[in-house]
């Protein structure tokens, strides 16, 4: 048999000696063995090996990078149709917000406040163009100094406006003929924000607004945030404040808050629930946000109340609509005997009153949620929490979701406990996820170092130069996931807050972002986010 394959090779090949067969057959061997042990060790390793982010420390190898990486997106991004440009909008769009339009919600027929409300439907039927910033617009001074002193051209609020908008505002201080300033020369912020803020501690039993940590208060809903003068003050206490305001056409107090670095978002709750999740917040605060909280059957209230968490606070500041005369106490009880009466239904108490300020805590007590009479607003039924934006609903929260944990419970820090995750998470996925952002981190800021110091002389051998920790004061995530870039910024000292976005479409982390004591939101992109 081998005679006979050997004759039939050597009809193909030619006559060839039985040794240099036997060599031929070897090469053969070990061209074989390099190339299955080849593929097989690739094999191995993309199963057993774990992914890890390089850390390059070279930025000119960065910036090769980068561009490639850019010309790969581009790529995707036209496809094989082609570039297309798109124009820059007019100047009457300088402030234009998607979603947000007044004259064309009330041709469409919407009213009773719900033309100022999101309806994105109608802006997708606008032409497309790329909103140009304003004329006279500057880059932001870097944080702190920005917090306290903004540019007067990058928003659309005048200094009249500013001036002639009450009180309040106009011991506010202008430096000069382009800026606008929140602090006194000696430092101390303005509007008696300070005074104001203790005057909240002392009224919930505390010593001091220090306190408020301690005392279970980590993350504040801010309702009609005016000036943005309250949430500055709360950042500075490392508490997490996030403004919501509803559209305004001239002068918005959500773009006033982000240029001042503050986390801010368009919103109202007119007829939809805000995009986030029940029991997100330990404080709900209102001053003077306009809202008249009896109307549409007490509504507006069981919407705070499905945000409140167990123990959480609920604070209104609504001054009188006469302070003269000796019927401003009755004028007063008249206006809160119907929120009295419907906050009893809804399992809240009403602990303390000064001078305009009332605030209410919500119950931790679930016996209250069993005696509540037959007539009392119903419990929802659970699982009701999923929808995006859907319609307020006539129920209130129960003490059957698996987060019920009072605020006064819970832990001091960001890290979430094996119960936390086992509700909306995975514990080894979590860790996981950590240690890749850290990493990714540690990249992303070696790849802004050649953009702040593209001109930074150095000598051959020398350490590349790191951006100062403030050069970024805010970042959107797109994809927060479990909010762990956030917690990787933190870590570093970076003074940076990031918007955490949930999309829709993946699996609702957003619970454990607000619960660790960032901000963050559900949102679907195929529609715009409520931002300016």
């Amino acid at each position: 048999m081998r005679s006979l394959w050997l004759n039939k090779l050597s009809v193909i090949f030619g006559p060839r000696t039985r040794v240099n067969w036997l060599l031929l057959c070897f090469v053969s061997v070990l061209a074989l063995i390099a190339v299955f042990g080849s593929s097989s060790s690739n094999s191995f390793d993309s199963v057993t090996s774990t992914v890890v982010p390089e850390i390059y420390t070279n930025y000119r190898r960065l910036k090769e990078q980068a561009a490639v990486d850019f010309y790969e997106l581009k790529t995707l991004s036209f496809g094989a149709s082609g570039q297309r440009e798109l124009g820059l909008c007019g100047k009457e769009r300088e402030n234009y917000v998607p979603c947000y339009n007044v004259t064309a919600n009330l041709l469409l027929g919407y009213k009773d406040g719900e033309e100022f409300d999101r309806h994105c439907e109608v802006s997708r039927q606008g032409k497309w163009c790329l909103v140009r910033p304003p004329k006279d617009y500057k880059i932001p001074l870097r944080w702190p100094a920005g917090r306290d002193v903004i540019w007067n051209g990058n928003v659309k609020i005048t200094k009249d406006q500013f001036l002639s908008s009450g009180s309040m505002t106009k011991r506010m201080m202008l430096l000069e003929e382009n800026q606008i300033a929140f602090h006194s020369e000696d430092g101390s912020i303005l509007d008696g924000v300070k005074d104001y803020s203790r005057q909240i501690a002392e009224m919930m039993g505390l010593g001091s607004d220090s306190e408020f940590f301690q005392a279970g208060v980590h993350t504040i809903l801010d309702i009609g945030c005016g000036f943005g003068s309250f949430g500055a003050h709360l950042v500075s206490l490392k508490l997490m404040a996030l403004c919501i305001a509803a559209y305004e056409a001239t002068g918005s107090q959500v773009q006033l808050a982000l240029e001042r670095g503050l986390p801010a978002m368009i919103g109202n709750f007119i007829s939809r629930q805000l995009p986030y999740p029940s029991l997100s917040f330990d404080m709900v605060h209102c001053a003077q946000c306009g809202i008249v909280w009896d109307k549409k059957e007490g509504m507006f209230l069981i919407e705070v109340d499905r945000l409140l968490k167990p123990g959480g606070y609920f604070v209104l500041t609504s001054p009188t609509s006469d302070p003269r005369g000796s019927s401003t106490g009755t004028k007063k009880r008249n206006m809160l005997t119907p929120l009295e009466q419907f906050t009893e239904k809804i399992c809240w108490s009403l602990i303390a009153q000064q001078d305009e300020t009332f605030i209410w805590q919500k119950t931790a007590d679930t016996h209250c949620y069993s005696s509540r009479k037959q007539n009392d607003v119903p419990l929802c039924k659970e699982g009701y929490d999923g929808p995006y934006y859907q319609a307020l609903m006539p129920c209130i929260t129960g003490p059957s979701s698996k987060r019920w944990i009072p605020i006064q419970n819970r832990s001091l820090s960001s890290h979430l406990s094996s119960a936390d995750l086992e509700v909306h998470g995975n514990e080894e996925d979590f860790f996981e996820d950590l240690q890749v952002w850290k990493l990714a981190l540690k990249n992303y800021w070696s790849l802004l170092t050649p953009l702040i110091f593209s001109d930074h002389p150095k000598r051959p051998g020398d350490e590349d130069p790191l951006p100062p920790f403030n050069m970024i004061r805010n970042v959107m995530d797109m994809n927060a996931h479990y909010g762990n870039l956030n917690a990787a910024l933190l870590e570093e000292n970076k003074s940076v807050w990031v918007m955490n976005v949930v999309p829709v479409s993946a699996r609702n982390t957003l619970p454990l972002i607000l619960d660790r004591g960032f901000p963050g939101v559900l949102h679907d992109w195929l529609d715009f986010l409520q931002l300016h």
